[in-house]
C-alpha cells in the first residue's frame, strides 16, 4: 500500500483521491498517516516529486523552451518523416504568475499603505467643535 500511495501522489492524487483508491475515507487516510510513518512519507514523497515536476514546466513555460519532433505526412502515397526543432516563445501569464510567488514583495498586486504620524508615531487627531470654529 505505501508503494502504490507513493505513485499515486507521483500522478498527482490528492489524499481524497488517495482514499478514494483505496475505498476509504479521508479520515481514514489521516489516521494511516498518523500512525504509519512510511505511509506519511510515501504521500509526502510523490506530492514533492510531483510538485516539482509542475515547477520545472512552469519554468520552463515562463522562459521559452524548445524540443525535437517528427512530422509525419503522406506525400505522393509515401510516408514522409521530417525532423525539426519546435520552438515555444516565453509565456507572460505563466512568467507573472512565477515572479508572484518566488518574489512577492516585488511583484504583487496588493500595495500596502501605512499611515502614521510623526516620526512614524501614532496619529493624532484634533476634534474642533463646532462652537470653536
Amino acid at each position: 500500500m505505501v508503494e502504490q500511495a507513493r505513485k499515486l501522489c507521483l500522478l498527482g492524487a490528492t489524499d481524497q483521491e488517495v482514499a478514494d483508491f483505496f475505498e476509504v475515507s479521508t479520515r481514514t487516510i489521516y489516521r494511516w498517516k498518523a500512525l504509519h510513518d512510511a505511509f506519511c512519507q510515501a504521500l509526502k514523497a510523490g506530492k514533492a516529486e510531483a510538485d516539482d515536476r509542475v515547477e520545472r514546466s512552469l519554468f520552463s513555460r515562463a522562459t521559452g523552451y524548445e524540443h525535437d519532433e517528427v512530422d509525419i505526412r503522406v506525400v505522393d502515397h509515401r510516408i514522409v518523416q521530417t525532423r525539426l526543432r519546435k520552438y515555444y516563445p516565453p509565456d507572460t501569464t505563466a512568467a507573472i504568475f512565477w515572479l508572484k510567488n518566488r518574489k512577492p514583495e516585488e511583484w504583487r498586486d496588493k500595495i500596502d499603505h501605512e499611515h502614521g504620524g510623526a516620526g512614524g508615531g501614532p496619529l493624532q487627531v484634533v476634534v474642533k467643535r463646532y462652537s470653536d470654529v
